[in-house]
């Protein structure tokens, strides 16, 4: 087997033709022998250094060598076998769910929201009407919050497991086959919601359980090392039972955390990162991005940076071409953006999350509330920005007037249905988080993508739900609690994952482990 790298111009498609070429000449062979070289393409980057082209990686194989083929598990029929209970249908839920039919035991798997069509209805009521369902929105239901946010499967946590199987799994319940060599690969929202009820009809057909409107409301674990699960009130309660519990509750499920905080199982404060949206003409990224040689027929330019602002992080994070501001609040009175993007990513808007890292001793004065200090951070930040503006408006400010600290003189058109709010945004956050961004936004105007720090910018509050700020302790051999034997910590909500594929890998883990 040998590697190589070859290109083409971004419009055009790689021939054949083209690939047999230089196969045989990276290979030393006859041009007679250009139909029996055998190849695989690994992976398609965009190169917009010079000329805009793709750059694809191949592996090539000689008719005498073996081209090892990816083959996926078979799922078992599990409806007679020993049940596992899987507290969430997020990422981490649905892979564990999957990883478990593979061998052999039946997924129980509840969620505390709606599946994934009942929850759009939820979902609209929050953008037209500000109506919040704490059990069913942008960040709880079916398929969890990446459902809703572009399904971008960008990772680079390799050494957690093979990406090969969520890819390959995505691709087999409906996804486009690109995302398996697509350097940064994206399903999108109008998409992703039909790929994730093709998995729940699967685990279903093969045995497996899924109970929706089950929001998890404790877990006790019996004498013997089994768990009860319970789901809804102490006096009309239903009980789940297993041997082992997989909790893939996502990073915004604060019950979840009080109760471990309430029975006195460990858990800690975790870092995160908190800033806001940033709002872009997509027009405007594309420009920059390809250099001013931006045509239709190219991908929409997406864009990532990182940077170092006295002592702490400032980063990029959840960026969407193409896409639109949402409301991802789950609790009356609190205010938080997200970002989506559909598969075709052509609004005429690009936004980010731009955050600043946090650690449990930036802010002392919430040291009170032990593991969940900076989930309280979290939510008086949250509460703030909802009592600026008295609804889901999002208190916004022009890019360059944040940083000069003075007031806009209105704003412009944005992508959020609720709508922006003139506001002194660099006032109501966080001093913390306000200094960095405000050093932060002309360095990378200046230094990395030049034309991106502009008054044209909108910025707007906050972005918070970026990861965990708690984490629930496990095991790094067996991967369950520290203090409580089968329970399985999961995902972005118990602090060990950062996105769709990180999340689902860790899920295939913690079942593998069962």
């Amino acid at each position: 087997m040998k590697e190589i790298e070859i290109t083409c111009k971004l419009g055009k498609e790689l021939t054949e033709d083209e690939i047999q070429t230089a196969a045989i000449k990276a290979l030393g062979m006859s041009p007679k022998a250009k139909t029996q070289v055998r190849y695989r393409i690994m992976r398609r980057s965009i190169d917009a250094r010079n000329d805009i082209l793709y750059r694809y990686r191949l592996e090539l194989y000689k008719p005498d060598e073996v081209m090892p083929e990816y083959v996926l598990e078979e799922y078992q029929d599990v409806s007679q076998a020993e049940p596992v209970v899987v507290i969430g249908a997020g990422p981490a839920g649905m892979f564990a769910g999957l990883k478990l039919l593979m061998r052999g035991f039946k997924p129980v798997i509840l969620e505390r929201g709606k599946d994934v069509h009942a929850r759009k209805f939820d979902m609209a009521k929050l953008s037209k009407e500000g109506v919040v369902n704490p059990d069913s929105n942008y960040c709880f239901g079916e398929g969890g919050a990446g459902t809703f946010s572009d399904g971008k499967l960008y990772t680079r946590s390799s050494k957690r497991g093979d990406i090969r199987e969520v890819l390959h799994q995505l691709v087999r319940f409906g996804a486009d086959p690109t995302i398996l060599i697509d350097a940064h690969p994206h399903i999108g929202s109008d998409k992703l919601p039909i790929v994730v009820e093709n998995i729940r009809k699967c685990i279903i057909e093969h045995g497996g359980e899924y109970h929706f409107d089950s929001r998890v409301t404790d877990i006790v674990k019996k004498g013997d090392g089994s768990f009860d699960v319970i789901v809804g009130s102490e006096t009309s309660p239903t009980v789940y039972s297993s041997r082992k519990v997989i909790l893939a509750t996502g990073h915004s499920a604060r019950d979840i955390y009080e109760m471990f905080d309430r029975k006195g199982w460990e858990i800690q404060a975790k870092g995160f990162a908190l800033g806001v949206r940033v709002e872009h003409p997509q027009s405007l990224i594309n420009k920059i991005q390809y250099h001013g040689k931006y045509q239709p027929y190219m991908p929409t330019a997406e864009y990532s940076f990182v940077t170092q602002i006295e002592g702490r992080g400032v980063f990029s994070f959840c960026m969407c071409p193409g896409g639109i501001l949402v409301p991802a609040a789950t609790a009356e009175g609190e205010l938080v953006l997200n970002g989506m993007s559909n598969s075709a990513r052509n609004s005429k808007w690009a936004n980010s999350g731009v955050v600043v890292q946090i650690e449990p001793e930036d802010f002392p004065e919430y040291a009170q509330h032990g593991p969940l200090a900076l989930l309280q951070f979290q939510k008086d930040v949250e509460r703030k920005m909802f009592e600026y503006t008295g609804s889901l408006k999002a208190p916004a400010q022009r890019m360059m007037d944040f940083c000069r600290r003075i007031p806009s003189t209105g704003l412009p058109q944005t992508s959020y249905h609720p709508g922006a709010a003139n506001a002194p945004l660099h006032e109501l956050l966080p001093e913390h988080v306000s200094l960095r961004l405000k050093y932060a936004f002309p360095e990378i105007g200046n230094k990395k993508m030049h034309g991106y720090y502009t008054n044209d910018a909108l910025l707007l509050g906050v972005e918070s739900r970026t990861s965990s700020p708690v984490r629930i302790p496990r095991d790094s051999e067996t991967l369950e609690h520290t203090q409580i034997a089968g329970l399985y910590p999961c995902g972005e909500g118990a602090g060990y994952a950062g996105g769709i594929v990180s999340s689902a890998l860790d899920g295939i883990n913690c079942a593998a482990k069962i």
